[in-house]
C-alpha cells in the first residue's frame, strides 16, 4: 500500500472553508483516523499539493538508529495486542495490584519505557536536549494529577516551578512546560467550582463573589445537565483554598514569564473542565499581556460545545487585546465521560461520531490559524491524526505563516506518531513532543490513557508501526545486498 501525502485543492478549501463555518460540519470529510492513503473522494486527475512527505521512509528516519526503530516497533506491537492490553489495563486499574512492585517494574519495562522520559526533570531534560539536536523541542509534563488536599497541592507547585527552572536551562525555545489544575487544586473543590460556574451560565443572576474577571467559560451547548440543581456556595475555608489554587498557578506562570517560557494548561474531565476553563483564563490574563502568549489553554475537539467555547474566548481576547494562546487536542478521557454519561442518563458531552470529531478539529485549527496569522493567537496543534497534520500544514502555507514563526507549533505525545512528528519536522515547521515524567506510581493513569489509544491492531499506532516495518525492510535488504 502506498504512503501517500498529497492534500487535494478541494480538501484544502474545505478546510479553509470550515474557519467560517459556525459549525464545523463543512470541515474536510478527509480526516480519517490515522490514514495513509488520500480518502476515496480525492479525484486521481486533480492538481495535487505536496505537504507532507512519508514516501521516503529513508529520509523520514535520517539520523534514527535501527535499533531505536526496532524497539519502538516491538512496543507499538506489543500495546496493539487487545487481549493482553486489556489484562494490564485490568492490573494497573486496580490501586491494590498496582501498587505491586512486581506490576510497577512490569508497567516501568514496558508502557513506562516507551511513552515516558523518566522519573526526573533532569531526566526529561536529557531528553530535550537529544529531541533538540534533532531538530525538534520537547513539553515538560511533571505527570502529577488529581490532588486531595492543599498539601498535596503545595508538593506539587514545587515540582512544577522546577520543571520551569530545568526548562530555564536548556536552549531557549527548545522546552515548553505543561501541567494540570487537579494538581494544583483539590478534585473536591474544583468538581464544586465547576458546579457553580455552571449554575451561574443557566443563571446569569447568581452572584459567585470568589469569581474573578475571566473569558466566557462556557456555552449553551456545554453539558450544563451536570449540574441539574443548585449547588451549595463555597464556605470561607473553600473561597480561602480557592484563591490559594489561583496564587500557585500564578506563581508557576510568572516564572514562566520570567523565563519566555509557554505554559501548557492541560484540558481534563467534564465534571471539572469548568474550574480548569475559569483558572486558565484568568491566568492568560494575567500573563499574556506582553505580546507575546505564556498560559495556553486546551480546546478538546472531541467535545460537542468546542468550536462555541473557542468562538467565544478569542472574541473575548481580541476585545481586551490579550494575545491568545490555545492547545488543540482531541481529547483522552473518552471512556470516562462515556460511562459517566451513562450513569446519570444523560447524553455524552462527546460527538456522536468520530468524523464529527475531525471535522471539529480541522475546524478549529483552520480558524486559529486565521488568528495566527493576524498576529493575534499562539497556536499548539496536538495531533497524531494524519491528515489533520497534513491540512493544518497546507493551511499555514497558504496563509503565509513562517514555518519559523514560534507562534505556530505541533506537538505529539512522547512515543506516538513518531512519523508525523518527522514529517512536520523535515517540512521545517516547529514540532515538540510532550515529555511526561515522574515516579511509575503517579504516571499510572497517563500510562492507562496511552494503552487504551494503541489497542488493537486499527489503534492511533497503525500509521508508525506501516512507516516503521517499510523502514526496517528496507534497511534490512540494503544491509544484505551491501549498500549500507
Amino acid at each position: 500500500m502506498a504512503i501517500a501525502s498529497r492534500i487535494t485543492t478541494r480538501a484544502l478549501s474545505t478546510f479553509a472553508a470550515a474557519a467560517a463555518a459556525k459549525l464545523p460540519e463543512a470541515a474536510v470529510a478527509a480526516a480519517g483516523a490515522e490514514a495513509v492513503t488520500l480518502p476515496s473522494s480525492a479525484q486521481p486527475h486533480q492538481h495535487q499539493q505536496q505537504v507532507l512527505e512519508f514516501e521516503d521512509t529513508g529520509r523520514l528516519f535520517t539520523g534514527e538508529p535501527s535499533t531505536a526503530l526496532v524497539r519502538t516497533l516491538a512496543a507499538l506491537q506489543l500495546m496493539s495486542a487487545g487481549p493482553l492490553v486489556d489484562v494490564g489495563l485490568a492490573a494497573l486499574r486496580s490501586p491494590a495490584v498496582a501498587a505491586s512492585p512486581v506490576v510497577q517494574a512490569a508497567a516501568r519495562a514496558t508502557a513506562y519505557k516507551h511513552f515516558c522520559a523518566g522519573e526526573t526533570a533532569e531526566e526529561a531534560a536529557a531528553r530535550v536536549q537529544r529531541l533538540w539536536r534533532g531538530g525538534m523541542g520537547g513539553i515538560l509534563d511533571y505527570g502529577i494529577e488529581d490532588a486531595e488536599d492543599g498539601a498535596a497541592c503545595d508538593r506539587n507547585v514545587a515540582g512544577f516551578l522546577a520543571a520551569v527552572d530545568v526548562a530555564a536551562a536548556l536552549p531557549p525555545g527548545s522546552a515548553s512546560v505543561c501541567i494540570k489544575i487537579t494538581a494544583l487544586c483539590p478534585i473536591a473543590l474544583l468538581e464544586k467550582t465547576s458546579d457553580l460556574l455552571r449554575w451561574q451560565h443557566k443563571n446569569p443572576s447568581l452572584h459567585l463573589p470568589w469569581k474573578q474577571h475571566s473569558f466566557p467559560i462556557l456555552s449553551d451547548s456545554s453539558p450544563l445537565y451536570l449540574t441539574p440543581s443548585e449547588p451549595a456556595p463555597l464556605t470561607a475555608d473553600e473561597e480561602r483554598e480557592l484563591q490559594l489554587a489561583h496564587d500557585r498557578l500564578l506563581a508557576v506562570g510568572a516564572r514562566c514569564a520570567e523565563h519566555d517560557i509557554p505554559l501548557l494548561v492541560d484540558a481534563e474531565y467534564a465534571t471539572v473542565q469548568p474550574a480548569i476553563d475559569y483558572f486558565t483564563f484568568v491566568g492568560a490574563l494575567a500573563c499574556n499581556g506582553g505580546g507575546r502568549p505564556i498560559v495556553h489553554g486546551t480546546v478538546q475537539a472531541y467535545l460537542r460545545d468546542a468550536r462555541d467555547r473557542l468562538e467565544a474566548m478569542t472574541r473575548a481576547a481580541e476585545e481586551e487585546r490579550v494575545h491568545l494562546g490555545v492547545k488543540v487536542v482531541r481529547g483522552a478521557y473518552l471512556t470516562r465521560e462515556a460511562r459517566l454519561a451513562e450513569s446519570l442518563g444523560v447524553p455524552s458531552p462527546i460527538h456522536a461520531t468520530i468524523q464529527d470529531t475531525h471535522d471539529c478539529y480541522n475546524g478549529c485549527a483552520a480558524f486559529l490559524l486565521e488568528r495566527v496569522r493576524r498576529g493575534s493567537a499562539s497556536l499548539m496543534l496536538a495531533t497524531h491524526n494524519v491528515e489533520s497534520g497534513q491540512l493544518a500544514a497546507a493551511r499555514a502555507q497558504e496563509l503565509g505563516i513562517g514555518k519559523g514563526d514560534r507562534n505556530l507549533q505541533f506537538a505529539q505525545l512522547m512515543g506516538m506518531a513518531d512519523g508525523l512528528s518527522l514529517g512536520l519536522r523535515n517540512a521545517g515547521f516547529q514540532v515538540s513532543k510532550y515529555l511526561p515524567y515522574g515516579p511509575v506510581e503517579h504516571i499510572i493513569p497517563y500510562l492507562i490513557r496511552r494503552a487504551e489509544e494503541n489497542r488493537g491492531l486499527l489503534s492511533a499506532s497503525a500509521f508508525d508501526r506501516q512507516l516503521l516495518r517499510k523502514e526496517l525492510v528496507r534497511r534490512f535488504k540494503n544491509a544484505v545486498m551491501g549498500r549500507e
